[in-house]
């Protein structure tokens, strides 16, 4: 069982920065970042499969959030610019063992950051 625990959240001002980190107890085959706002559903921010190395954002996200890491060390990040109120949210880290093609099934999930932005 590989666990997941996120770090990084806090409370910003609109326009600013944070950086999410997410370190995994072992080996995943893919990992991303997922939100919830109040009263939202649940939904994913960025993708990476570490085999193919090319990321996937929410259209809400591109050209502001970045996704990274380093699959050696079972780390993922989530550097986060020009916040706004709305990307107000507890953020997830979750992962795959093997290839999945639905966002929300995932196998791994951590227990969440939680990241607020005021205006």
């Amino acid at each position: 069982q590989v666990q997941l625990v996120e770090s990084g959240g806090g409370l910003v001002q609109a326009g600013d920065s944070l950086r999410l980190s997410c370190a995994a107890s072992g080996r995943t085959f893919s990992m991303g970042w997922f939100r919830q706002a109040p009263g939202k559903e649940r939904e994913c921010v960025a993708g990476l499969r570490w085999s193919v190395g090319i990321p996937d954002y929410a259209d809400s996200v591109k050209g502001r959030f970045t996704i990274s890491g380093d699959n050696a060390k079972n780390t993922l990040y989530l550097q986060m610019n020009s916040l706004r109120p709305e990307d107000t949210a507890v953020y997830y880290c979750a992962a795959t063992r093997a290839w999945n093609s639905v966002y929300l099934v995932q196998d791994y999930w951590g227990q969440g950051t939680q990241v607020t932005v005021s205006s």
